[in-house]
């Protein structure tokens, strides 16, 4: 019997940067139920020193249930402290998971205003 290959590991990376009075979030990769508490510590790391929050999600390949509720709690976070939680360069399937939830219209001002993080 020999031992099956294992397969790419899937993982979220995350990158922060400034941009403007907001703090950019940068993710890569899926976030899925095994990467959600790293990205709800991170962003909930920012909140008491920024104004706003994006979460660029161009990079995310996959997301599951859990990934929409961080979302979620993210918002609810965000919105406590008085800070701004915006999302911005989502793909198509992740627009659709938002809209199936009825979440759609909560994370789409981003996306009205064209606004795009480079």
């Amino acid at each position: 019997m020999s031992n099956p290959t294992p397969g790419p590991i899937s993982t979220l990376q995350l990158r922060t940067y400034p941009w403007g009075d907001a703090t950019v979030v940068e993710c890569t990769g899926q976030l899925t139920l095994e990467h959600t508490d790293r990205l709800k510590a991170h962003v909930r790391s920012l909140i008491p020193n920024a104004k706003g929050v994006i979460l660029d999600l161009k990079g995310v390949r996959r997301m599951d249930s859990a990934g929409l509720g961080a979302l979620v709690a993210l918002y609810i976070s965000t919105k406590k402290a008085n800070c701004d939680f915006l999302l911005a360069n989502y793909n198509s399937s992740i627009r659709s998971l938002l809209g199936l939830s009825n979440l759609l219209s909560v994370f789409e001002s981003c996306a009205q205003s064209g606004m795009r993080i480079p």
